[in-house]
């Protein structure tokens, strides 16, 4: 969750560092730091806060390579002596790293008791490592890295220099991201493509337990024995347009508001002109064969799985279950005997999801990754892809890889269900149908003050509130109070509405408020106006979210009304912007909320 640059050729380094760290600050922005050097003269500049203090710091510093990071604390507090980079006890190596160091502890006491630390963090511990055997041990620096790492356990991106070889970073990885980015007479490091894409857009992966040496004109990738490994590159298909906010005031609001666009995007993708499912075929034949589908994700993409649950079931006869990650990494239940696992991540870099791919991939059980960013992690090593064409999403407050995958999972399921001979899958109109979601969300976007307004009235200073619905609603529903309550930090809950009455009504009192879902049919839409009602009894202050169909002339906000299977994409776009607008109202960051961070890459 943190995110690591470098630089090595390019006189520019500084300003080349510091433009990849603010493209980065989605993963992290407690502190950051760079360390710069011309070859003579040596700079590491660190500052807490976010990468405009650190640019302000760094003022008018030069040099020809340095590596740089942007952090979100997990050992030790945020403070200047925790940043990175790190440096050895004589100061001659400096050290940036992504990850956790499991045995740091044990590496502290075993071998560096007489070694002065400054902080609190497991990577002073790595760099001091590395400097104990190349300075007391008399090794040489690969040979010393090597060994580092033959002993670090845990997750890690690495990138290391040296002072006495300025020309040279030296990298590797462990389960954390990392890219090498080439250029044009110099290279770079880098944990997203976003990083670097003003710099290149030549990309190389690099796989676990690779050690990569990375100078101005060569890039050499190794194995951990010292097997020179051959390595194509890629172009990466970003638009530097893309990743910036343009008119916005923040990238979720642009996120928001991008997402019609990402739906038809995803009809050109997935269907041809005449309508027909555009799928990989052996995607379709593998979820055909098994018997059920194991839908493994984290946060926001977690709750996209429990959206399109019903209506993959129905589409395609098969059982599908949904897992937390990171419980199913390390208590996986009892599974059927044609597991399929389907991992939704808009990174592709989830730690937790990687956790359950590595067991699916031992135990010979077929997956496909369903993710915004081509060549990721989980993409490379899940037996199957689609991507979500989504665009990069910056906003931590995941908005439309949400919508995507629903829409993603929808086209998978009408394939299968096609490919299965179901009358059901045969006869829904997908690309139609899409299109009207489509439509829906252009018409609630533009609602936006009108949705301020009310949220100005319902939660200026709510300590507390409650999302309620039924079906499709509740999990809408907890998808709208975990927006909520990671921008605007109001805590909140989404409930089956059903639910209210056997235990949590007794925590609605006055003025709390409680904001209904309401889609689907007349009879469940009756219950949970049933449940309305007794939330009004005992003080609530309500808020109605309906659809079209199913409106009163009382309700609040007015959802266009589309297809079952769909409602979820539709009815959230309200939620979205509920949250968008109580956080900016509280006079909060809406897109870096504290303690959070974009892409979850540590376990």
């Amino acid at each position: 969750m943190c995110g690591i640059v470098g630089v090595v050729g390019n006189d520019q380094a500084t300003d080349i560092l510091i433009q990849g760290l603010e493209k980065l600050e989605y993963r992290g922005y407690d502190s950051a730091g760079i360390y710069v050097t011309d070859g003579k003269t040596n700079h590491l500049i660190k500052a807490v806060g976010r990468i405009a203090e650190l640019r302000a710091k760094a003022g008018d510093t030069v040099g020809k390579a340095g590596i740089g990071h942007t952090r979100w604390a997990t050992h030790g507090p945020a403070s200047e002596v925790n940043a990175h980079p790190h440096q050895s006890q004589t100061g001659r190596f400096t050290l940036v790293h992504n990850g956790v160091i499991e045995n740091y502890l044990e590496i502290k006491k075993v071998y560096l008791t007489d070694h002065d630390f400054k902080g609190q963090t497991d990577t002073e511990i790595a760099v001091h490592l590395i400097g104990k055997f190349v300075e007391e041990d008399q090794l040489d620096v690969l040979s010393a890295f090597k060994k580092a790492l033959s002993i670090i356990e845990g997750s890690y991106a690495f990138a290391l220099m040296d002072t006495k070889d300025p020309e040279t970073i030296y990298v590797a990885k462990n389960k954390s991201p990392l890219l090498i980015g080439l250029g044009d007479g110099y290279n770079m490091v880098c944990s997203d493509a976003m990083a670097m894409i003003r710099e290149t857009n030549q990309f190389m992966e690099i796989h676990d337990k690779e050690l990569v040496i990375v100078k101005a004109n060569s890039v050499e990738v190794q194995d951990y024995e010292g097997y020179v490994q051959k390595r194509d590159s890629y172009i990466a298909e970003l638009d530097l347009s893309d990743i910036g906010k343009g008119t916005y005031p923040f990238y979720m609001l642009k996120e928001i508001d991008e997402q019609p666009t990402v739906m038809r995007k995803l009809i050109n993708t997935y269907a041809d002109a005449e309508g027909n499912m555009n799928i990989d075929s052996a995607i379709v034949k593998s979820v055909q064969e098994a018997d059920r589908i194991y839908i493994l994700a984290a946060g926001t993409s977690y709750n996209a799985g429990f959206a399109a649950k019903s209506m993959f079931e129905k589409l395609t006869d098969t059982p599908v279950e949904i897992g937390v990650a990171s419980e199913w990494g390390y208590n996986m239940p009892l599974l059927s005997e044609k597991p399929m696992f389907v991992l939704l991540s808009q990174s592709g870099e989830t730690a937790d999801s990687r956790q359950v791919l590595v067991k699916a991939n031992a135990a010979d059980i077929p997956s496909l990754t369903i993710t915004n960013v081509p060549g990721s992690t989980l993409s490379r090593e899940a037996t199957y892809t689609m991507l979500l064409h989504a665009g990069p999403e910056i906003a931590v407050a995941s908005t439309k890889a949400y919508t995507a995958q629903i829409a993603a999972l929808a086209f998978l399921a009408k394939a299968v269900g096609e490919a299965n001979g179901k009358k059901e899958a045969i006869e829904f109109d997908l690309v139609h149908e899409l299109s009207i979601a489509a439509q829906s969300i252009e018409s609630t976007l533009s609602e936006k003050e009108q949705i301020s307004e009310k949220v100005a009235k319902l939660l200026p200073t709510s300590r507390n509130a409650f999302y309620i619905g039924r079906g499709n609603d509740y999990y809408v529903a907890m998808e709208a109070s975990l927006k909520l309550k990671e921008i605007s930090y109001i805590q909140c809950e989404g409930f089956a509405a059903g639910e209210l009455k056997h235990g949590t009504i007794s925590l609605i009192e006055e003025g709390v408020p409680v904001l209904a879902l309401i889609s689907s049919s007349e009879a469940v839409a009756a219950h949970t106006r049933g449940n309305i009602q007794e939330v009004a009894a005992r003080g609530a202050s309500v808020l109605t979210i309906v659809e079209e169909d199913l409106a009163t002339d009382t309700d609040d906000i007015i959802v266009n009304t589309v297809h079952p299977y769909l409602a979820s994409i539709s009815m959230v776009i309200p939620t979205q912007l509920i949250a968008y607008f109580a956080s900016l109202q509280r006079g909060l960051d809406v897109d870096k909320p504290r303690n959070l961070a974009k892409a979850v890459t540590v376990e």
